[in-house]
């Protein structure tokens, strides 16, 4: 009888290699199950005389969006080959949606293709470029994410490359976007005895030390009168970080200036946090991780725009040097401030950051922080609660969120609101709302807006996003780093305008 050869049967020769590669193919638009393979995955079929065609048609029906077929033995220098399925490529942005789906479902499937690849202990993987680079690099860099430093068995180090003829500058811009995330994600998912306000600052620095032509870092431990270093109650050192990118040396004005929220650990100080979740609360220095990586990345692409990041770092725990529900203290720009929660107080660092911020006249300041529960009760982990001032800037934050599938949702700055901040006893605001929890996103923006008379600020409350369980397929279980490439894309728009 004839020998009959699996065409998926592992070729040994090969797989000492450890070589994995990553193709898409599209969904059909009609109610079939045809194929429609992108350009690198069809030049493969090519070379294989069909036989990657072949293989989709007698293995199941037509590949679904975000679903994948593996396949070993087929190529001489790939042992496994990952097919994944991309969804329509009609699609583009979609109006409900608020995002590009293609670039999502890019992101998406490429993630899950090299997550398999890497649970077969493959070290090197080509992916597709599936006509959109960027985000196909994205999607690689973002899926291979995992923070392991403190475990002794850790997970197979892949690196990746793009496959075929595709767009290198785009694949190479989409790698430093994922990689900027990552960075976000690696400071938010370190435990806090291992990222006290001093690393996180030296973790920054070391960053930025290849840029260091056109980057200042500026190191505060004392000397300023701010609220980070006169009212918390940690043993770890607070540090004021300020950074300056000058990626436009001709042009000493600066466009914009990024203000992050830097708790390294918030137990909500005397004013203690219930202990479900608490260990969360290393990441509530989301806003400055994602501020920091963002002006990292905007070097590593030379973007050519001037940014200044300016990050309090502090922890908030209770001991015999914290504020006391009931104290009040002075704001940078004299206003006093009654503290009734001593868990608010991402509000107060920032206070005194934004009246700071103003002193270098930027055209817009951003502010991020994850800095109320209420916002993950409005919007969940969908999108990042922006309060502005300025129809300008939504719009240009709202465009950038639309490229990067990483959304923002408008809330609302009304007076309303902020009656309710200042309507105060003993000061002039107070740093929770007179209703206490109704509308709390609302009430700490607007405490914020006392602080700013820049016509062009936005207040992002990252709360809701911080982590990530399974809503965005790209993205692990764990501490999200959003919305950084969000950040990056909008100090790019910024940047082309200029």
């Amino acid at each position: 009888m004839r020998h009959r050869c699996r065409y998926f049967s592992v070729a040994q020769n090969n797989w000492n290699a450890r070589k994995g590669l990553v193709l898409g193919v599209y969904e059909s638009e009609r109610e079939d199950d045809s194929l429609h393979l992108t350009e690198s995955a069809a030049g493969v079929d090519r070379v294989l005389s069909g036989k990657l065609t072949e293989l989709l048609k007698i293995s199941g029906p037509g590949l679904k969006k975000g679903k994948s077929r593996i396949f070993y033995g087929l190529h001489e220098d790939f042992p496994c080959i990952a097919v994944v399925g991309l969804g329509r490529n009609s699609l583009g942005v979609c109006g409900t949606e608020y995002w590009d789906t293609c670039k999502e479902n890019i992101r998406a499937a490429i993630a899950g293709g090299c997550r398999v690849l890497q649970n077969h202990v493959l070290t090197h993987i080509e992916v597709d470029g599936c006509n959109d680079s960027q985000s196909a690099a994205e999607g690689a860099v973002l899926g291979l994410f995992t923070y392991d430093d403190l475990k002794t068995k850790k997970k197979t180090r892949v690196t990746t490359q793009l496959h075929g003829s595709g767009c290198v500058s785009g694949w190479e811009k989409g790698v430093l976007y994922g990689e900027g995330q990552n960075l976000a994600r690696y400071l938010m998912e370190a435990p806090a005895n291992h990222v006290t306000p001093s690393v996180f600052a030296d973790t920054i620095t070391n960053r930025l030390a290849p840029y260091a032509d056109h980057v200042t870092v500026h190191k505060r431990y004392r000397g300023k009168r701010l609220i980070c270093f006169v009212v918390l109650g940690s043993e770890e050192p607070p540090v004021f970080l300020e950074l300056h990118y000058n990626g436009c040396p001709d042009n000493t004005q600066c466009p914009l200036l990024l203000v992050g929220k830097g708790i390294t650990f918030d137990s909500g100080g005397i004013s203690l946090k219930p202990p479900s979740g608490m260990d969360a609360m290393r990441a509530d220095m989301g806003g400055a991780a994602t501020v920091c990586s963002a002006i990292v990345t905007a070097a590593a692409l030379n973007l050519p725009i001037n940014i200044i990041g300016l990050a309090p770092l502090c922890e908030n725990m209770p001991s015999g040097k914290a504020n006391k529900p009931g104290d009040v203290v002075t704001a940078k720009n004299g206003k006093t401030i009654q503290v009734d929660n001593t868990d608010a107080e991402g509000r107060l660092i920032l206070a005194d950051a934004l009246c700071y911020a103003h002193s270098f006249n930027p055209r817009a300041i951003v502010n991020a922080a994850t800095l109320t529960g209420a916002m993950d009760v409005a919007l969940g982990s969908a999108a990042t609660g922006v309060f502005t001032n300025s129809d300008w800037l939504w719009e240009q934050l709202h465009k950038a969120s639309v490229v990067t599938g990483d959304r923002v949702w408008r809330m609302p700055l009304f007076q309303h609101y902020t009656r309710q901040v200042t309507d105060c006893q003993l000061a002039d605001l107070n740093n929770v709302g007179k209703y206490s929890r109704s509308g709390g996103a609302c009430t700490a923006a607007a405490f914020l807006r006392e602080f700013v008379t820049a016509p062009h600020w936005a207040h992002l409350d990252i709360a809701g996003v911080m982590t990530n369980k399974d809503e965005v397929p790209y993205l692990k279980k764990g501490m999200s780093g959003r919305p950084t490439r969000t950040l990056v894309e909008f100090a790019a728009g910024m940047a082309n305008k200029a």
